[in-house]
This record gives structure tokens, C-alpha cells and sequence, in this order.
């Protein structure tokens, strides 16, 4: 055993013997002391150096002699008592004061050489310790080159990524954890496949993700995208945790591919929403869940490398932890475009109601298609009514174009739901719903970016102006087409060709700054 501090000696000791040490040997120990201290002293090595302390023989046996003299005596160990006493060294005044001095350095090079040698103890072990470490790295390396190179054939816990620490699962381990895919352990469905809870073997509760109609064709995409966004860590995003991709055993199984993400106890944002039966979410959750998205959102387009589109913002795909921090989830399907890039995309991802009309319509993809996306998730916070819904006409209605038609007509805080605990004051109620009205506009380029929102949610930065919007998003195709045809463009038109609609606030407060520059779009 390896001591290096008078605690961890001490820890080795019984309260009692320690006491009766400091009692018996904190004095002179000239003449008669001295018996009482050497009998406290033998009673100390003997439970140093016996009892459950046995290893402590391979290890500096005058420690209890250096405890005594050093320790317990106020005297220390340079006192003629104390070296005759304890260390048999004789200090006597017939030898002079040189003589003195010699024993003196003699007890000085004893208590030299135990110092050095703890050094060298502690040295060694943490030399061995780091050239084990090394082994073990080294041994995680050549593992994962071998599954490269398929000697593994797939089985068992199957890899670690060095640089994500991502765990490469066996489907057996995945149907394990889940109780082969329980019904009691599904958690949620979605156009991707089903969510499954389940523990994994250090009994940490995540969420598996299956994916449907899979083939292996798509597994080395399917892995470069998993590592990819394995590398993304924010506190606003859902961790991933790791991955299976298999071949089937069975016809019926199918080609699996699964994620395996951290679970949030909160469930999603739509869950509480629309569809709990408890209390409504109160505005000071609402506005720091609709801050956390905005958070999260923006390091996916700003912060992450290459940059990432998520594609599918919406409310289910906001996930609450156990604070009701917001974690955006589900960008496991995002393309990755150069930073700056536009990506047009051939496959049009995305959920009704949550599309941009230019990425709906023409397949153009940007990061203000995911800005349009938050717009729609934070009206729904604002009012209570989901993104798209049915009138009693039987048409279709989308809340971006019923909430503008109210900020129009100089009735913005008739968005915010009726009845939600804890509203905050108007003014800052109104802010909100301009910035998800502007987020939420058709034209592209009307909507700000996602670190601009971020600045106006989290700062005093007023709204800036919004300009008016085309023809509603539910009209039809035809009608949609029409309006494109006569601006001559081939993609939805910028705003020049409709006036710009100015909101007045009648909660007008005063901001810290001007507002944002006209270039503020561009």
C-alpha cells in the first residue's frame, strides 16, 4: 500500500491507539516519559504492521517511529528526548555540538530517504497505470480496424468510436433491452418507425428509435450520418448514444437499422401541448423551452461541422428533460451541406404543416426552411392550436396564416392561448408572437436567421418590421403558381412587390437598441 499523507496513515489507525500515542508521547521524553511513550509506540506498530492492515509490512515500517516523533511529540524529532526515546540516537552534550549536528542530519537523511521513496512509489504506479491505459487504447484500435475489416463478423458489442465514444449495438442486446420491441415499452411512432424505452446493461434508461423499410444498400450512409451526428454536442440537442444496423435472422425481421438516444422524462413538447390531460405548460416554461429550441437550432446551423438542416421541426420532435430544458431531436435523417451552401434537395422531408412552401414546393432547402419550421412550433406555444387544422367547412387552416390575419388587424395578444398560467407582461407576450409570425412568413427572405432569433428572444433587440405576406399557403396549387408566374420568378418571390406592414404596438416599451438594420435579411 502506497501512504504519502499523514491522513492516509492516520486512516489505517485505530481512534484510540492514535490518542493514546499523542497522549503519552507529547512531551519530553527524557528519563521515566520515555517508557510510557515506547509502550504507546509498540501498541502502534502492532496494528500498523498486523491486524487488516498485513500488506502494510511491504511497505516504510517506520512509519509509526517518524508518526511519533514527528506527529504526536511538539518537539519534533530533532530533540535530544526524542532521538534517544524513539530513535535510539544519542544526542549527548559529551559529543559536542558537531556531534549534535551529526545526528541531527543522520535523522534528517532518514526522513530524506522515506520522502524519496514515497516519490518513487508514486512515480511507479503512475507509470504502470498509464502504460495500461495505453494497452487498453491501443486494444480498442486494433478492434475497431479489425470490424472494418469484417473479422469480427458483426458480433457481440461490436464497436467504440474513438473520437464520439459511440457504441455500435447487436440487434440480440437492442431486443433485450426492450423486451424484443414490447408493445408496453413503446414510447412513440412517427413516418420513420417507432420509439422503444429500454435499460441498458449499466442501467441507464435510453430510447431506441427503429427505422422501417431499411435496406442494407443505405447502411454506410446510414453510419457516416450516425458518426457525424454523434460528434454534435450542445445541451439543447438530444445526445445519441449509439447504433445497430443488421441483417435480418428472419423474413419477418426485416433490415434493421436503430439509433439509441438519451430518454427525456418530460416526453415531447407536443405531448404537453396537445395531448396531456394535466396542467397547461405556464409561460415561463413556454418561453424557456421556445429559448432552448431557438439554442439548439442555431448550433446546428452555425455551430456543428459540416453544417446541418434538420428538415423536420416540429412540436413531437422537441423532447423536455426532466427540468424542461428544451432538446431539439431527430436530425438523424438531416442532409449536411458546406457552411453557406444551399442545398437543393431530390426528397422532400417534413411534416404537414411545418414545411417551408419554397422547400414543399420547389425542393430548395436553407436554414430558413428550419426557421419557418420554429416559427410554426412557437405560435403553437403561443396559442394552443396546432400547426395545421381542419374548419368546420372542412378546409384547411394553417396557424401561421391565422395568426398573421390577427397581428394584421392589430390583435396579436388575441393569440396567446386563454387560460395559460403565469403570462408574462404584454409587451413581451407580443414580441413573441412577432418574431413567430416573421419566422413563420412564406417569403424566404423575410425570415431572419437562427442566431438572430436567438438575439431577439434572449435580448431587448426590437422586432423589426414585417412585410406583408402573398395569398395564404392553403390556397391552391394553381392559385400558388399563378402569383410565382406573374412575379417572374422561379422560386417563391422576395418580398419586393408587397408593401411593407409595419406593427404598432400599443405595449411599446423601450429597447436597449434601434432595432435592426434594413440589412437584417440579407
Amino acid at each position: 500500500m502506497n501512504l504519502t499523507t499523514k491522513v492516509e496513515f492516520e486512516a489505517l489507525i485505530p481512534n484510540t491507539t492514535l490518542d493514546d500515542v499523542v497522549s503519552n508521547c507529547n512531551q519530553s521524553l527524557q528519563g521515566s516519559a520515555c517508557a510510557s511513550c515506547t509502550t504507546s509506540l509498540s501498541n502502534l506498530q502492532t496494528s500498523y504492521l498486523t491486524d487488516n492492515s498485513i500488506a502494510n509490512v511491504s511497505d516504510c515500517s517506520a512509519y509509526p517511529s517518524i508518526y511519533a516523533a514527528a506527529v504526536a511529540n511538539y518537539l519534533g524529532p530533532t530533540d535530544e528526548g526524542t532521538a534517544s526515546c524513539i530513535f535510539s540516537i544519542q544526542l549527548s552534550d559529551n559529543h559536542g555540538s558537531k556531534g549534535k549536528s551529526e545526528q541531527r542530519g543522520v535523522i534528517l537523511g532518514v526522513l530524506i530517504g522515506v520522502g524519496v521513496g514515497l516519490v518513487v512509489l508514486i512515480g511507479g504506479s503512475w507509470f504502470v497505470y498509464r502504460k495500461y491505459q495505453d494497452s487498453k487504447r491501443q486494444k480498442g484500435r486494433d478492434r475497431i480496424r479489425s470490424l472494418e475489416m469484417g473479422s469480427l463478423g458483426g458480433s457481440g458489442l461490436a464497436s467504440f468510436s474513438e473520437s464520439t465514444h459511440l457504441v455500435k449495438f447487436t440487434f440480440d442486446e437492442i431486443k433485450e433491452a426492450t423486451r424484443n420491441f414490447s408493445r408496453d415499452n413503446m414510447i412513440g411512432k412517427g413516418g420513420y418507425g417507432n420509439v422503444y424505452k429500454g435499460y441498458l446493461p449499466d442501467g441507464s434508461e435510453v430510447a431506441f428509435k427503429r427505422f422501417k423499410n431499411c435496406s442494407a444498400a443505405g447502411d454506410a450512409n446510414f453510419t457516416h450520418e450516425v458518426e457525424v451526428i454523434a460528434s454534435v454536442r450542445h445541451v439543447n440537442l438530444v445526445a445519441l448514444r449509439g447504433y445497430c444496423t443488421a441483417t435480418p435472422t428472419t423474413p419477418l425481421e426485416g433490415h434493421q437499422r436503430i439509433i439509441v438516444c438519451d430518454l427525456m422524462k418530460n416526453g415531447s413538447l407536443h405531448d404537453h401541448l396537445f395531448d396531456s390531460m394535466e396542467r397547461r405548460l405556464s409561460w415561463p416554461l413556454r418561453q424557456k423551452i421556445a429559448l432552448g429550441t431557438a439554442r439548439g437550432l442555431a448550433y446546428l446551423h452555425y455551430g456543428a461541422q459540416p453544417a446541418i438542416i434538420h428538415r423536420d421541426i416540429k412540436a413531437s420532435n422537441i423532447l423536455l428533460d426532466e427540468k424542461f430544458e428544451a432538446k431539439v431531436a431527430d436530425f438523424g435523417l438531416a442532409k449536411f451541406t458546406p457552411e453557406g451552401m444551399t442545398h437543393l434537395s431530390t426528397r422532400v422531408a417534413g411534416t404537414k404543416g411545418y414545411v417551408a412552401p419554397e422547400y414543399a414546393l420547389y425542393g430548395q432547402l436553407t436554414e430558413r426552411s428550419d426557421v419557418y419550421s420554429f416559427g410554426v412550433v412557437l405560435l403553437e406555444m403561443l396559442s394552443g392550436k396546432k400547426a395545421l387544422t381542419m374548419s368546420d367547412d372542412n378546409q384547411p387552416s394553417l396557424v401561421a396564416d391565422w395568426a398573421w390575419s390577427l397581428v394584421r388587424n392589430g390583435k396579436t395578444l388575441d393569440v396567446i392561448e386563454d387560460g395559460m398560467p403565469e403570462l408574462g407582461p404584454p409587451e413581451v407576450l407580443e414580441k413573441y408572437v412577432l418574431i413567430a409570425v416573421l419566422c413563420s412568413h412564406p417569403e424566404l427572405l423575410c425570415r431572419p436567421s437562427m442566431d438572430q432569433v436567438v438575439k431577439m428572444l434572449e435580448t431587448d433587440i426590437s422586432v423589426p418590421s414585417i412585410p406583408e405576406r402573398p395569398i395564404p399557403l392553403v390556397a391552391h396549387i394553381s392559385d400558388i403558381e399563378k402569383s410565382i408566374s406573374s412575379n417572374g420568378s422561379s422560386q417563391l418571390s422576395s418580398s419586393a412587390g408587397y408593401r411593407t406592414f409595419t406593427y404598432e404596438s400599443s405595449h411599446h416599451s423601450t429597447s436597449k437598441e434601434e432595432g435592426i438594420s434594413s440589412g437584417f435579411f440579407e
